[in-house]
């Protein structure tokens, strides 16, 4: 299936939440919903695919295989928070696909007498029911952070954005912007540690 050809822009989901169009597509089965969703994310999933596979050929193959992932599997799943959820399934998509790319390297390269080569990714990779816990468990987490480490630390982590594009849109200066980051970072791991919940 062509996730492109769900691609709508119907002023009728304009009032509806992330939320509610996920939740009405599982109910009706209807594309328009997840078209709608396809509208509001397809350059944010782009985006962040690009971060991690560095080709616009096999980024643009992943927003496709996301999107198909979704349209099949919605039933599955129970999301609070869909932006952060999303951004997370994407995160985990990207690293399988480098992930298994590795091991066809790996298995090429063994069967050529060459030097193994191995690419480990920088997390743990778990299953999605697993990262959505994780996300429910983030969002109440999120909320405790002061405004300007919140702001920058959905913009960097949920949106990919570099420290010059926070600047840009938040008007804090870069060095802010880094500081905003790590003090987020470091603040929410302490909030998680009651929970042994790892952020990152």
């Amino acid at each position: 299936m062509n996730v492109g050809t769900l691609s709508h822009n119907n002023s009728k989901f304009n009032s509806y939440s992330d939320e509610e169009l996920f939740e009405h597509y599982k109910n009706s089965n209807s594309s328009a919903y997840m078209g709608e969703l396809f509208n509001r994310y397809t350059h944010l999933v782009y985006g962040s695919c690009m971060k991690y596979l560095k080709n616009t050929v096999d980024a643009e193959e992943a927003v496709m295989e996301i999107f198909e992932k979704l349209l099949i599997n919605a039933y599955k799943y129970k999301v609070d928070f869909f932006k952060s959820w999303l951004f997370i399934v994407t995160k985990n998509h990207c690293l399988q696909k480098l992930n298994q790319k590795s091991k066809e390297i790996s298995i090429s390269n063994s069967e050529n007498n060459s030097e193994f080569m191995e690419f480990q990714p920088d997390i743990h990779l778990n299953d999605e029911s697993e990262l959505e816990n994780k996300t429910k468990q983030l969002k109440p987490a999120m909320e405790q952070l002061k405004d300007e480490q919140k702001q920058c630390v959905e913009l960097f982590y949920l949106e990919g954005k570099s420290y010059k594009e926070i600047a840009d849109i938040t008007d804090y200066s870069i060095k802010n912007v880094k500081s905003y980051i790590q003090n987020g970072k470091r603040n929410l791991k302490k909030i998680l540690s009651s929970i042994k919940m790892l952020f990152l």
